[in-house]
């Protein structure tokens, strides 16, 4: 509501057509991570381009205490004619990046700024979470299945979106599928098994009505003593005699370590070397690294609860502040101060970029500057804001501007790649990563630098508003 009481402000100070520019960032990274995975871009679009007032929004204003006709007129006539730049869904970013930046009006900025970061704070956050577990688990296939534990339709499917941008093979959820087109994979339920006399009754229906795709939920009853051997048994006297192979087996309970391993020796003494074991059950990327280490036979990775809330640490943070205004051709920067050095922004209209050597195509570092600057292409000395005297030369590198044109005057510019587009651009981006920067303990803090004409302008803003 308060936009709405912004709005009016402006409005009544006839300060609404006042041009702004406002950034989209965050400060911290979620899970004491190396990166962030961007996403949400799709459904900003989405939303911006359907923003429109009707009678019964401005109905309910005025009951909500707008009563100036003057201004619910204007609300009601109101046509975004934003520009907007905004990093592309699966691109690997770090904390205190302008990510979107919007320039339009004061009430066209200010009006969308709850829009804008419901967008991209759940989908950045989740997909960061998916990328973490598909890291984790060092080129084993990993599977989304977290629909039922979402908060809420939108979130499921939002969720399921980012999990496949971040490398999930697949997504339980149908939706998802039909919506984007991503794999779509199921198995089993215990409740199948429990309907049927016997576990071996269960699986011996199933394989007769799917004998393409058995996948044979083992942990109902006991997984060594009942669920395995009754799988492969199942296998050998239904599926093999029509030429058909036991696809998998999944389990959902118990040490997953220990029952994995004795699982693949029954499954290898029977000569199904080529039947996966899948295992669920609340795992997220510390548990799958554990796993791992202690050489568990799985070859996938059901994935639910604690990557679709992302669990671990739910809430990604961004935040959506002001930056400049433009006075006639004059563009002025704007900051925030605060007693906490976090919550200090970078000021000025300004631009993203990347530095990648041309040896390695390795990421070297981010510099944010403002947007009339022009970078070296041949050498620049980058600096840590945080600490000035720490200092870097880079040589040798290409530069790559990473915010890209999204709206121009409220007409979309920019054309929406398909998930598949997304997935295969997302993993392009972690490639360029260092190892150092993916991993899940104490990884290494990526450079973002400021360049000196922004680092100069902060602290002289800090000052003579400190001063005053």
């Amino acid at each position: 509501l308060y936009e709405y009481s912004m709005a009016y402000t402006y409005f009544k100070q006839k300060r609404h057509e006042d041009i702004v520019y406002f950034d989209m960032f965050t400060r911290k990274i979620p899970d004491k991570g190396g990166y962030l995975i961007f996403n949400g871009l799709r459904k900003l679009i989405e939303s911006i381009q359907n923003f429109k007032f009707n009678q019964s929004h401005i109905d309910y204003l005025r009951e909500c205490g707008f009563d100036d006709e003057d201004f619910l007129d204007y609300l009601l006539k109101m046509d975004l004619r934003i520009d907007m730049w905004a990093v592309e869904d699966g691109t690997v970013v770090f904390a205190n990046e302008p990510l979107v930046t919007v320039r339009g009006t004061v009430i066209e900025a200010q009006i969308i700024e709850t829009l804008l970061l419901l967008s991209i704070n759940y989908s950045t956050l989740v997909t960061t979470k998916a990328s973490r577990i598909v890291n984790a688990a060092r080129g084993r296939a990993v599977l989304e299945f977290g629909a039922r534990r979402a908060h809420g339709y939108d979130s499921s499917l939002d969720g399921a979106r980012g999990a496949v941008i971040a490398g999930c093979v697949g997504t339980s959820h149908t939706l998802a599928g039909y919506e984007y087109g991503a794999y779509v994979s199921g198995t089993m339920a215990h409740s199948y098994i429990q309907l049927h006399d016997t576990e071996l009754e269960a699986f011996t229906e199933y394989a007769t009505h799917n004998p393409t795709n058995s996948i044979f939920l083992v942990d109902t009853y006991d997984t060594l003593l009942s669920g395995v051997p009754n799988a492969i048994k199942v296998a050998k006297e239904v599926l093999e005699p029509k030429g058909n192979r036991l696809k998998a087996i999944r389990l959902d309970s118990g040490d997953l370590a220990y029952l994995s391993k004795e699982a693949r020796k029954q499954l290898d003494a029977a000569g199904l070397h080529d039947c996966k074991i899948m295992a669920s059950n609340s795992l997220d990327e510390y548990i799958i690294d554990d796993l791992i280490y202690q050489g568990a036979a799985i070859d996938q990775f059901g994935v639910g609860e604690n990557l679709i809330t992302s669990k671990s640490e739910p809430v990604l943070g961004g935040v959506y502040k002001l930056v400049a205004e433009e006075r006639g051709d004059e563009i002025i920067p704007k900051i925030k101060v605060s007693d906490n050095i976090e919550k200090i922004t970078n000021p000025g209209y300004k631009r993203l970029y990347r530095f990648y050597d041309n040896n390695t195509n390795k990421a070297l570092a981010d510099y944010i500057a403002l947007a009339d600057e022009v970078i070296p292409t041949d050498t620049i000395t980058i600096f840590d804001p945080s600490a000035t005297w720490k200092k870097k030369t880079l040589t040798n590198y290409q530069i790559r501007e990473l915010q890209v044109p999204v709206f121009v005057e409220g007409q979309c510019v920019y054309e929406l790649p398909n998930l598949h587009e997304v997935q295969i651009y997302s993993k392009k981006e972690m490639e360029t990563m260092w190892d150092e920067v993916k991993r899940l303990h104490y990884p290494h803090n990526y450079y973002v630098d400021l360049s000196q004409k922004l680092y100069d302008m902060k602290i002289s803003l800090l000052h003579d508003l400190t001063e005053n």
